[in-house]
């Protein structure tokens, strides 16, 4: 049972005490929540997109994990809440002109900065490295510092001038008190979004069943002919056939004035010459065409 050979054990090593809880580095959280994909544990590389609980992504990272359809696919817990693409914001960041990422250290003597940041605040010029929150516009992806929406209040996106609302404004990897709060608002839009589309249902539904309600009076049904309407429609009739036995045409409606030929007119002899009407025009039987021919003046 051991305790042989001289050895003697120490208290520590015979009591077993409770387990001393293990505490994360918050600068090595901060670096894997802002520089790596929540999904694929990958680098963040442009497009980025957030969730509405403030999460960073790889936009080809969601578009595979939604796509995997497979029995053999890990359900994410960073991901659960995401069913479409539609679920996600295209992020528009502002990049840092401070940092210089792998570019400055090719050889690897060089100290790497973890807090320097790849974006930063348009406005206040913040970095996004953890150290200060930062929030995105949901209707226009545009990121910004909390400090910048609280010293510069407006209703418009400070950079593409978007109109926005309070529920707009989408906390990034916020902690778990603001994460509760964005999954009651996310919980709510979309109880939202499905009544207002089991309301457009039964609206849809009527107006295919009712296609004559909004055509208007073009479709309203005739009135049936009576008694009175068929007499006033008889009663012109003799009319017609009076003008139809004056005129020798029936239904023909009489010239207003007669045709006036061009050899009575006043007109001057050679204006009349080019008529077929005039005396010039006509040939004598002798000058017609050869009925073989069928050319004048062939004998």
């Amino acid at each position: 049972m051991g305790c042989d050979g001289g050895t003697i054990p120490k208290r520590h090593e015979l009591v077993k005490g409770p387990k001393k809880v293990e505490k994360v580095d918050k600068d090595a959280e901060l670096v894997a929540q802002w520089n790596y994909c929540a999904l694929s544990q990958e680098i963040l590389r442009r497009p980025i997109v957030a969730c509405e609980l403030g999460r960073l992504y790889n936009k080809d990272a969601v578009i595979e994990f939604l796509l995997d359809k497979s029995s053999e696919k890990a359900p994410g817990k960073a991901a659960s809440h995401i069913k479409s693409i539609k679920n996600v914001t295209e992020l528009r960041l502002s990049d840092n002109p401070a940092w210089e990422g792998d570019r400055g250290n090719t050889k690897g003597d060089k100290h790497d900065d973890l807090q320097r940041a790849r974006f930063i605040c348009p406005v206040v010029g913040l970095e996004m490295n953890g150290r200060h929150r930062f929030c995105f516009l949901r209707c226009c992806g545009c990121v910004f510092s909390e400090r910048a929406l609280k010293e510069i209040k407006a209703e418009v996106c400070h950079t593409c001038g978007a109109a926005f609302q309070e529920d707009d404004v989408i906390v990034l990897n916020g902690p778990k008190e603001d994460v509760a709060t964005l999954r009651a608002r996310m919980e709510e839009r979309r109880l939202r979004a499905r009544l207002e589309k089991k309301a457009k249902k039964p609206k849809a539904a009527e107006c295919a069943s009712k296609p004559d309600v909004g055509e208007g009076p073009s479709r309203a049904k005739p009135e049936e002919p009576g008694p009175d309407s068929q007499d006033r429609k008889a009663a012109p009739a003799p009319r017609s056939a009076a003008t139809g036995g004056s005129s020798g045409k029936a239904g023909k409606p009489p010239s207003a004035a007669p045709k006036r030929s061009i050899a009575d007119s006043e007109e001057s002899e050679a204006y009349k010459s080019i008529f077929t009407t005039h005396s010039s025009a006509k040939r004598p039987k002798e000058e017609s065409a050869h009925w073989v021919t069928h050319t004048s003046y062939c004998f």
